[in-house]
């Protein structure tokens, strides 16, 4: 009779860089991750890795920065409703005023703006120190859609809404509203609601720009159904769960 002998494999957990890792950990920004690594910031084992893409597991234990075991700490998810004149960036370069101005004080470590608005627009921007969940809100075929109101320098009639929608092309890319109506007017300008489902760079601006439209106030007031309420300008606030959830399901825990 024939003997076979069961050889028992071991499956080993996948690998991915290393820069990914401590990023999807909410210890920095890719970017950031990979810079602390290039300077021998990271130990892997006891050893300095300055390879960015050097695989590790998700759940490595033995990964270091700074001396400090890299542990993946409690994610942030927070709104702000963001003032006029702040420019969406950590660090600029011409000494402007930035939106993190407006957490002075707290100890919330890194986090990052998910998605952009430009320095003159105000209104609802999400932050956050988890990228896989940043990357889902902003993914512009699943991501929820934008809502925005809109003060315009003229009295849009039914024709231009419509043409919003139709959209645009400019500078190669393809500019369009998912939808626009009129909110209220006066003698010279009137509010609009306009909804996105992709983010472009000064979308708005430039798609009314094609239609002779020049931007008085451009405000962010809903993301999916999560809306910014009454909440004072240059103030913020956790998300709570249900909203976190609601806003970007959770997917494969894997690293995209």
């Amino acid at each position: 009779m024939s003997r076979f002998r069961l050889l028992k494999r071991v499956v080993r957990p996948p690998r991915y860089g290393l820069a990914r890792v401590l990023s999807k950990r909410g210890l920095c920004s890719r970017s950031e991750a990979e810079r602390r690594v290039r300077e021998g910031r990271v130990r892997v084992a006891g050893k300095v890795v300055r390879d960015p893409e050097f695989p590790v597991a998700l759940d490595a234990s033995d990964i270091a920065l700074d001396g400090d075991t890299a542990r993946a700490g409690t994610h942030h998810y927070l709104l702000l409703n963001k003032p006029r004149g702040l420019v969406t960036t950590a660090r600029d370069e011409r000494g402007r005023d930035t939106v993190y101005r407006c957490f002075d004080g707290a100890s919330l470590g890194w986090i990052a703006p998910v998605g952009r608005l430009d320095k003159a627009s105000e209104g609802l921007l999400l932050f956050t120190s988890d990228p896989a969940w940043a990357a889902r809100v902003t993914d512009p075929a699943q991501g929820p859609q934008k809502t925005y109101h809109v003060q315009v320098d003229g009295l849009p009639d039914a024709a231009l809404l419509e043409a919003l929608v139709l959209g645009v092309d400019d500078a190669g890319e393809r500019l369009q509203a998912v939808s626009a109506r009129l909110l209220r007017h006066g003698e010279r300008n009137a509010w609009l609601e306009i909804v996105l489902d992709e983010g472009r760079n000064r979308q708005i601006r430039r798609l009314l720009t094609a239609h002779a439209l020049g931007v008085l106030r451009l405000m962010r007031v809903a993301i999916g159904d999560l809306v910014l309420g009454d909440l004072a300008k240059g103030a913020w606030r956790p998300l709570s769960a249900e909203e976190v959830s609601a806003l970007a399901p959770p997917s494969d825990p894997a690293i995209g």
